[in-house]
Parts: structure tokens; sequence; C-alpha cells
């Protein structure tokens, strides 16, 4: 497997189009229902994708994603990867877009992001996906948004939703305990120095978090993956479920591109994210394949 996956990197690096171009051309087909440009509130920015297993499971689990970009950019349309190789293994994904800087600074976003999880648990029975199995995942800066939505719970109580719904949270090299604040855009995301500490999930920590998945890489040179160990010895201090991956030599974008199949043979990262799922799913447990 690993013969296949070097050439394909090499080719991210060297192709015109963007890696994440190169992998959603690589995601199954076969198996997977993908339902586009579904409105979840009003105004641009506030669409998001769906990606269900086309065999539906009546307890399947769900995933809200949040991909990541500084806050500054990304769209839902880069991630099919990563909706589809989740579907195609019995995990309904859905890949909200949110506004971002300069549009918006913070906590728009995760006012965005929480409408997007109660529009999920609202609708996504009609997409064949259990909303009492609800889990909440992210990519770098969508890290930092999925564990505070799930940690400070005022975000996602505004929109109806209890944050002891959320099933479990995978986080993927984000940030979530960065402080101080050192360069001029973050210092515009973020607002004021006194508003800084609302941003950071690890201020958040209580005993009723939910089980907690945090992954990094070693190589990881965007986001330290000192922001995983951190958070997974608060979690722990707390009495948290945790299931801390610290994976060698893996980079920042590799860490996420690992749930392409072509590039699984570099870290089992999709393979850790089912078998999280599946460990907290319930009777969902049954329809996810958590050994792919």
């Amino acid at each position: 497997m690993r013969r296949v996956a070097v050439p394909v990197v090499l080719l991210m690096l060297l192709a015109a189009c963007s890696p994440a171009a190169l992998l959603n051309l690589t995601a199954p087909r076969a198996g997977v229902t993908r339902s586009s440009d579904i409105a979840y509130a009003p105004g641009p920015d506030h669409a998001l994708d769906i990606y269900a297993p086309s065999h539906r499971c009546a307890d399947a689990p769900v995933v809200v994603f949040f991909y990541g970009g500084g806050w500054e950019s990304g769209s839902r349309g880069g991630y099919r990867f990563v909706g589809a190789s989740m579907a195609a293994r019995g995990v309904v994904t859905v890949i909200p877009d949110y506004r971002l800087y300069p549009t918006v600074r913070f906590p728009a976003f995760m006012r965005d992001a929480a409408e997007a999880v109660a529009w999920t648990r609202a609708h996504v029975a009609q997409y064949g996906g259990d909303p009492n199995r609800l889990f909440l995942m992210g990519h770098s800066a969508g890290g930092q948004i999925a564990t505070l939505l799930a940690l400070d719970g005022t975000y996602l109580r505004a929109d109806g939703v209890d944050p002891r719904q959320i099933r479990g949270v995978i986080g993927l090299a984000g940030p979530y305990d960065f402080l101080p604040l050192r360069s001029r855009t973050l210092k515009a995301i973020f607002g004021p120095e006194t508003e800084w500490p609302r941003s950071q999930p690890i201020n958040y920590v209580t005993s009723a978090a939910p089980p907690m998945m945090l992954a990094a890489g070693t190589a990881d040179d965007t986001v330290d993956p000192g922001n995983t160990t951190r958070l997974a010895a608060r979690l722990r201090q707390d009495g948290v479920a945790v299931d801390e991956h610290l994976y060698p030599g893996l980079g920042h974008k590799l860490l996420i591109g690992a749930f392409a199949s072509v590039l699984t043979s570099f870290a089992p990262v999709r393979r850790d994210t089912l078998r999280f799922i599946a460990a907290h799913s319930g009777a969902g447990a049954g329809c996810v394949e958590a050994g792919r």
C-alpha cells in the first residue's frame, strides 16, 4: 500500500491542482449518497453537504465535521474525501461551511457552527442518521470549533441543543490552548486581549465534557502538538474519557489526508476515528465498519 501512497503524495506536491482536489478524485462513490448545497441557515456560507451510506442502518451515527484553514479559508467542497470515506464505512457525515475572517470575527463562526449542529439534529434522520448518536469532529481551526462547541455549551444551548446530547468529539491537530496570540491576523480574528480566553477550549473543561479523541502528528509545524497533549491531560484530570493519539512523523495536512484510502498506510487516523465512534455509539456501533 505504501508503494501506492508515496507517488500520490509526490503528485500532490507537483500537480497544479490542490492536494484536496486530488484526494477528492479518490473518494468512494459506490455505497455513498451525497446531498449537496443544503441551507442550514439564511445567508451566504450557511450551506452543508451530507454523505450518507447508501444502505441505511437504523442507528447510524452522525458526525458533523468542521474543516480547518486558520478561520480565514476553506470550503466544504474540499473535503469530499473525508465525508465519502466515513459514509462508506457506516457514518453519516455532515460538512458545513461557516463564515470566515475577514467577513466575521470570533465568535460569529462559533454561532454558525452551532446552527449547523442544531440543523443536523433536527433533520439528519431524513438522511439515515440517528440524531441521538451525534459526534463533532474538526481538523486544525475546525478542531478548535468542534471542541469549544462541546466544552462551552453556551453556543449549542442558544440553538436549542443540549451539549449532553453530544456522544463524543474528535479533534485532529486542533489549537485548544494557544495563548498568547502573536500574529496580527489572529489578534484581529479573536479581538481584544481581554476576550482571548473565551476562544480557548481548554478553559472550559469540566467533568461534564463528552468523551474525546484527540490526535496530532509529531511532525506538525502548523499547530503545536502540545495543544493535544495539554487538552488530553486536562480532560483526564477531570475524569473525562479521552483517546490520545500522537502519530510519529506525521505532519499537519497528512493527518487529515490519511482519511483517504490511498494515504491510510501513513497513519491509522481513519481507523482510530471509526473505532472511537463505534465505542461511543451504543446500539449504533453495529453500523460502523471500524476495522477499515
